[in-house]
């Protein structure tokens, strides 16, 4: 409630001094200093942060801390609200069907590289996401990692001497280029094996007569058939082909698959292996028409973020939608916008649960799996 200039709407408790000389409060100072608060309605919640006093004869329970987190104010706050909404997600069951929210799971390459990437393989081994969209580095360094290790290293080391030494520096992290070299090794058979079945099926089209006898390799085959061939419980990848989970990858050139994919053209002059795109875009589009309830979680910006988004407006937008980036909006990037402005594409309902947690997503996520996903008594 806005104050007058005059002193009688002064709290006298507040101007207790002599009212004239130099000793009297300037009624304009108390007035704009003093302005009389409105009453906080009873169901406000009030700032509390973690109490360790209540924790002093056990160990607190990650549950327990982003619990406590949820009314700590700023991004404390984000995380237990991203934890509440997946719980919701995870909890909803349509009335008539049975069937349960269409999560699709977006995260960018970086988060593949980092040990982030055994929190995302739990998600898919234990079928906790529908869908996934990454980028092409988000595929080949999970099938890289179970070829050769990727090692800590620092933010400083300068890239000049990596580079002399064969060594790739993704923040701080470090991947010797022999990964890549042992990756093509692994990787130009199965190409080979891909572009003879491609091949193959067009005789098989002509012989039949049926356009469909004829094979159209799209991103989510392609990783499908590598997770297959991986054949290795640590990957993401073997777990969503062993899961039946389509993983999503518009950008499929864009990191070493491309490079691979490149050099093989080659290889295998004047065949070729073709992919299809657009069988992919209508796959996850048709995924989200379908979903009886669409919830989006999403790791980083860039494509990820959009293409999911973008399937999501097929149905008028999705029902929740966790975001965790560092990335501003200052600058328009769609990174960096915020739950709200994909409203206004139809990419989100009005109305629907929504956050975005700033913050660095390896810090961030496997706080809100381990109050999600991850609790001991979480259902599939």
């Amino acid at each position: 409630m806005a104050t007058s200039n005059s002193n009688t709407d002064i709290p006298q408790a507040r101007t207790n001094g002599t009212h004239n000389g130099n000793n009297s409060v300037p009624s304009s100072a108390a007035a704009a200093v003093l302005v009389q608060s409105a009453p906080v309605p009873d169901d406000v919640q009030k700032v509390r942060g973690i109490d360790f006093n209540e924790y002093v004869d056990r160990d607190i329970t990650v549950a327990e801390l982003v619990s406590n987190m949820a009314t700590m104010g700023f991004q404390a706050s984000a995380i237990g609200e991203a934890t509440r909404i997946i719980n919701e997600m995870r909890a909803f069951r349509d009335p008539e069907t049975g069937d349960g929210t269409t999560i699709f799971l977006g995260y960018t390459s970086n988060l593949i590289s980092s040990g982030l990437r055994e929190t995302l393989r739990f998600l898919v081994q234990h079928k906790h996401v529908s869908a996934i969209v990454t980028t092409a580095g988000g595929v080949e360094e999970d099938l890289i990692k179970c070829l050769a290790p990727t090692y800590l290293g620092s933010f400083s080391t300068p890239g000049a001497g990596l580079r002399a030494q064969g060594l790739n520096r993704i923040g701080n992290l470090v991947v010797p280029n022999s990964n890549y070299c042992a990756f093509e090794d692994w990787l130009i058979p199965i190409l080979d094996k891909m572009v003879d079945e491609q091949e193959e099926s067009k005789v098989k089209a002509q012989k039949s007569g049926d356009p469909d006898d004829e094979l159209h390799w799209t991103p989510s085959q392609i990783i499908n058939r590598l997770g297959r061939e991986i054949n290795n419980e640590e990957s993401v990848y073997y777990w969503a082909w062993k899961n039946d989970i389509p993983v999503f990858c518009p950008a499929l050139t864009d990191g070493s698959l491309g490079d691979m994919l490149y050099f093989h053209t080659f290889k295998s002059s004047p065949k070729r292996l073709r992919v299809d795109i657009v069988d992919d875009v209508r796959r996850i589009n048709t995924m989200a028409v379908r979903a009886k309830r669409a919830g989006m979680i999403i790791l980083g910006g860039g494509v990820v973020k959009h293409h999911i988004a973008n399937a999501c407006l097929m149905r008028n937008g999705a029902e929740s939608a966790v975001y965790i980036n560092t990335a501003q909006e200052f600058d328009g990037s769609d990174a960096g916008a915020r739950p709200d402005e994909a409203v206004s594409w139809g990419k989100i309902k009005a109305g629907a649960d929504s956050v975005k947690v700033y913050a660095e997503a390896t810090v961030a996520f496997p706080l809100i799996v381990a109050s999600t996903f991850a609790r001991a008594n979480a259902s599939k």
